[in-house]
């Protein structure tokens, strides 16, 4: 019988496939050549960097544990070869496409990892600047730089009043029916950050920023980044308090008692 991976073996898997993402993306990064876009009307963009990512980190995968499922930003979903097989990968191999065609290093490669549809393992990887988060279940979050590996947590802010708030966009409010209540948000808050995609969830792990509120996320955009920062003792949920996991609303707090205020304000 094949010996089931534990999450030890799987973190040190985790970081194989961000080292062979960081190859495909670096070379490319401030020199990307074509830019597609997949949307008939609007912007989404996508480059080779993303595709190759996504292909190297999917065919490591596939060779070393052939049954886990996938879920990934740029090709379709691959089931588990076994039925019933606990794991689940969810890939986003350039969250933040647009800043990394503009050359800013605010992007990463998301890898995170589900047992039995719950995120165990997260990891979000910034080649450009060296530093490599990450977390597993019941372990502690981690920052992973040149100078070497710390454990690290959330920052107390008791009042939102006294928080840095940060989201990558304000288009993901203005027009919807959560446009006052970000307004309130915003005006309430000591500092409001825009820009970071994922980088804004790591540094609220960090301990640098005290909350990021988005919406219209997909599971590849938020699955990799919980266990980081509930590892470092903050919160993540849905606009309701709920799972986030899957996608949709987020809320993602270093300290509990923000969180419960930003519920109330988003759903007053």
């Amino acid at each position: 019988m094949t010996h089931a991976p534990d999450l030890k073996d799987l973190l040190a898997f985790a970081h194989q496939l961000a080292d062979a993402a960081a190859r495909a993306t670096l070379p490319l990064f401030r020199n990307t050549p074509e830019i597609d876009n997949k949307l008939a009307e609007g912007f989404d963009p996508v480059t080779a960097a993303d595709r190759e990512a996504e292909t190297a980190i999917r065919a490591l995968i596939e060779a070393h544990y052939p049954s886990h499922a996938i879920i990934g930003e740029e090709f379709d979903d691959k089931s588990g070869d076994e039925a019933g097989t606990p794991f689940e990968w969810v890939l986003d191999p350039i969250d933040g496409t647009r800043a990394f065609i503009s050359g800013m290093p605010s992007w990463g490669t998301l890898i995170g990892l589900n047992q039995n549809d719950r995120p165990v393992l997260g990891m979000m990887d910034q080649p450009f600047t060296g530093e490599r988060y990450f977390a597993t279940a019941g372990e502690g979050a981690f920052l992973r730089q040149e100078t070497g590996t710390a454990e690290i947590k959330t920052r107390a802010c008791a009042d939102i009043k006294d928080a840095v708030l940060a989201t990558t966009t304000p288009e993901l409010f203005i027009g919807t029916p959560a446009e006052p209540a970000w307004h309130k948000l915003t005006a309430t808050a000591k500092l409001t950050r825009y820009g970071g995609d994922c980088y804004n969830y790591a540094l609220v792990a960090l301990g640098q920023i005290d909350a990021v509120v988005e919406q219209g996320l997909k599971e590849v955009d938020i699955q990799a980044l919980i266990p980081i920062v509930e590892e470092a003792g903050g919160i993540v949920t849905d606009w309701q308090g709920g799972e986030a996991h899957k996608g949709g609303t987020a809320i993602a707090c270093g300290d509990r008692a923000v969180h419960a205020q930003l519920l109330d304000m988003l759903n007053g």
